[in-house]
């Protein structure tokens, strides 16, 4: 389930558990004696609004807190002998949320304001021996809220601990995998790149030498040899990384365009849109896929300028990588790991990857990034 559903039945469920307080209060209200003078329709509004105060419990859990037990002294003034339901449910809220001392120093200031109001409200020792009885009450619920609210962080505490924990195990045997891969293809690649590499050079030395015409296989084996190497040593060092260096993001794409510049490519960057800060994964995802495309462009398109837009959305971060080469819209791209990575690194963050002709002439890539943080 994604972030807004979660969001919106979180909303539907605080708000159901409101309503169903402040009915209940209500219910309760009617239901009991009470004076039948002008503090009537006081009461009632007091003992909705300490209901419906626990929409908000889980955004501000403290007002709540001081609301639900300003609404139950109020509404006990006015005559109405019903139980704090409402603050016992903002004193779960807050304790939940972490608040335990305020909540221990509020509920004993409330409890001395009930017992006060009781006592004024009933005369005599009568209304002292209501207050006694109705204050032990009170008491023995806030001690079952506050035991359930804490019982409930400690869980969550846990569950966040647990998890973790398995997020830093796994990323320690994604190291250790990468690691291993990087010692496998050093060990096994390597060497015979080198070979092949060294071999073609001294052929084509060789034939140089002693006058004779370099055949084109061997110059495209010499060639593709220096290529495998380069690729080779990028691809090791990206496996040996262990993040002692910070991750490329949105800040290094300029440097990109002017890379691809310096290979004799008219490439341009524009930035539309009102800048904000992005999540670190979406901005390492938006520099691959412009490294990618830029590299396409340069090795395969022919192509003469190459333009970068970055777009900055509310809720998305848009890029577009167009180029003006050999690509039309009757050439179907051929599929390539590189065209592939793009489409799982775009697809792992919930967004959305075209590659395709122009219907004039070129290649374009567009990606749309969810840019909304994780609560």
């Amino acid at each position: 389930m994604d972030k807004g559903r979660i969001r919106v039945l979180a909303s539907v469920t605080d708000w159901a558990v409101a309503a169903g307080v402040a009915a209940l209060l209500l219910g309760t209200g009617r239901s009991g004696e009470h004076p039948g003078t002008g503090p009537d329709l006081l009461g009632y509004v007091l003992l909705a609004a300490g209901g419906l105060a626990l929409a908000a419990r889980r955004r501000a859990p403290l007002v709540v807190l001081a609301v639900t037990g300003l609404c139950a002294v109020g509404y006990l003034a006015a005559g109405f002998d019903v139980l704090a339901v409402s603050y016992l449910v903002a004193v779960y809220a807050a304790v939940r949320a972490g608040h335990r001392a305020i909540t221990v120093a509020t509920s004993i200031t409330m409890l001395v304001a009930l017992h006060l109001t009781a006592l004024a409200f009933h005369d005599g020792p009568v209304g002292e021996a209501f207050a006694q009885a109705r204050g032990t009450l009170e008491v023995a619920w806030l001690i079952a809220a506050f035991a359930a609210g804490e019982a409930v962080r400690q869980a969550e505490r846990r569950a966040d601990e647990a998890e973790r924990t398995r997020e830093e195990t796994a990323l320690r045997r994604a190291d250790e995998e990468r690691l291993h891969i990087a010692r496998e293809l050093h060990d096994s690649l390597t060497h015979q790149i080198s070979i092949i590499k060294v071999q073609s050079e001294v052929a084509v030395h060789l034939a140089r030498r002693r006058g004779e015409q370099v055949p084109e296989t061997l110059l495209a084996i010499q060639e593709a040899g220096r290529e495998a190497t380069r690729e080779l040593r990028t691809t090791l060092q990206a496996l040996r990384n262990d993040d002692a260096t910070p991750p490329r993001g949105l800040d290094h794409i300029p440097e990109l365009v002017e890379r691809a510049g310096n290979t004799g490519l008219k490439a341009t960057l524009t930035i539309e849109g009102q800048r904000h800060d992005v999540p670190a994964v979406v901005g390492r995802t938006a520099y691959r896929i412009v490294q990618e495309a830029l590299t396409n462009i340069a090795r395969h398109a022919e192509a003469a300028t190459a333009s970068v837009r970055i777009d900055y959305r509310p809720d998305t971060l848009a890029i577009r990588i167009d180029d003006d080469g050999k690509a039309t819209p009757h050439t179907a791209p051929t599929p390539g790991l590189g065209l592939l990575g793009m489409r799982e690194r775009v697809t792992a963050l919930g967004g959305r990857l075209r590659a395709e002709p122009r219907s004039e002439r070129g290649f374009t890539v567009q990606a749309e990034l969810p840019v909304e943080q994780m609560s």
